[in-house]
């Protein structure tokens, strides 16, 4: 695929969850990038000369991120949270639908080259679950924003270490360990996927020209990875 003019900024938001962890160590990796800049409540811990981290209030964003941060960078949102951490539904909407609402329009107004997020499978704002019916609000919205370049990822199960693993946790990941060989045809889009392929992904289809509008899930992130790594070593 035609690549674009590449974004020499990478904007962060959700940098220190599972998820953020992993993109983060890829993009300060990433030769593409000069500078990294991670939105965060509470320092990454992360000593980096690319790294500049912003300590900023995700409800007060529009007061505390400007053009000069923004324009003409890769957005990346990894924001997210689950109930038991949120402790309300209204704070899980805070973080999984308002902040990362906030910040795509603040990409839009100050001229991000793209924006990229994690939502989940199955999202869709009919959704019976409360979990996917947020993040299917969240890509409506998302959409109706007209952003220049919106990459969705939807992965099924992330497969990392989490700091507050439960055991439900990994009871989960054992489930899902145990029946990824019989996950094929329609059902491929269920197989869990490591969180440093999306990481992978997430990158890869910033840098990409692409559609204005891409929505992937698992199935097709891992095989987007894949082909990468084929054509890097041939």
């Amino acid at each position: 695929m035609t690549k674009r003019k590449e974004a020499d900024t990478a904007v962060v938001a959700g940098a220190t969850g599972m998820m953020g962890k992993q993109l983060m160590h890829q993009l300060l990796n990433d030769p593409v990038y000069q500078n990294v800049i991670a939105l965060v409540r509470r320092s990454t811990g992360i000593s980096h000369p690319k790294l500049i981290e912003r300590q900023v209030s995700f409800d007060r964003l529009e007061n505390e991120i400007d053009a000069h941060v923004l324009k003409d960078a890769d957005v990346y949102c990894t924001l997210g949270t689950t109930m038991q951490q949120a402790g309300s539904k209204e704070a899980f909407c805070k973080v999984d639908h308002e902040y990362p609402l906030a910040l795509a329009k603040l990409a839009k107004q100050h001229g991000s080259a793209s924006y990229v997020i994690v939502t989940a499978m199955w999202a869709s704002e009919k959704s019976r679950m409360f979990y996917t019916r947020v993040k299917g609000h969240l890509e409506r919205d998302l959409l109706a924003l007209g952003l220049p370049r919106l990459v969705i990822l939807r992965p099924s199960l992330l497969l990392g270490e989490r700091e507050d693993e439960s055991i439900g946790d990994r009871a989960t990941n054992m489930i899902f360990r145990i029946i990824d060989p019989f996950l094929i045809g329609k059902l491929a889009r269920m197989k869990a996927i490591p969180c440093k392929d999306v990481a992978q992904a997430m990158i890869l289809l910033a840098h990409e020209q692409g559609e204005e509008v891409e929505i992937l899930e698992s199935e097709v992130i891992s095989r987007k990875v894949k082909m990468n790594s084929s054509a890097s070593s041939t």
